[in-house]
């Protein structure tokens, strides 16, 4: 009997100016590491940032942040290692890691990791929405986190990294 191949190759097919789908993922999550032309150098990263209630302090999204009394990073690692942001919580309200804020693409999703108190996102404009349990939601700058104990988590709007 002849060996035979039964391996079915499709040709890549793409339409001038159209992406893959590794392209599209590769945009959305380095946007400025690709360039339409190889000469012309990548612009600056755009990326959002945040700040927590009484505080100037803006912490950069360049990375994914988890806030809570005593945030740990996930068990399973994955990608960047998370930013720990830690807030202080006298009744307990905030969960050890209580939420989890990361850019992707051109946009700031935030996750609730299954606290026990929940959180509350007030978006510019609009009502208070709890987010459930394990929840994510995309954010505009602007918008209100509130992890519970007075801590409120305000979306910063975009800065240029050169």
């Amino acid at each position: 009997m002849d060996d035979i191949d039964d391996t079915a190759m499709r040709p890549r097919i793409s339409m001038p100016g159209s992406l893959s789908f590794e392209d599209t993922i590769i945009r959305a999550r380095f946007p400025a590491a690709v360039s339409d032309s190889p000469e012309a150098p990548a612009p600056p990263l755009s990326i959002y940032g945040f700040k927590l209630s009484g505080s100037d302090v803006v912490i950069i999204l360049d990375r994914p942040a988890f806030v809570g009394r005593n945030p740990a990073p996930p068990r399973v690692p994955g990608g960047l290692s998370p930013r720990l942001v830690r807030v202080v919580s006298p009744r307990s309200e905030v969960s050890s890691s209580h939420v989890e804020i990361r850019q992707l693409g051109a946009t700031v999703v935030v996750t609730d990791l299954k606290s026990t108190n929940g959180s509350v996102v007030v978006m510019p404009g609009q009502e208070a929405r709890p987010l459930r349990s394990g929840e994510s939601i995309v954010v505009t700058p602007g918008s209100l986190v509130d992890i519970g104990d007075g801590n409120v988590i305000e979306i910063m709007p975009l800065h240029q990294v050169d």
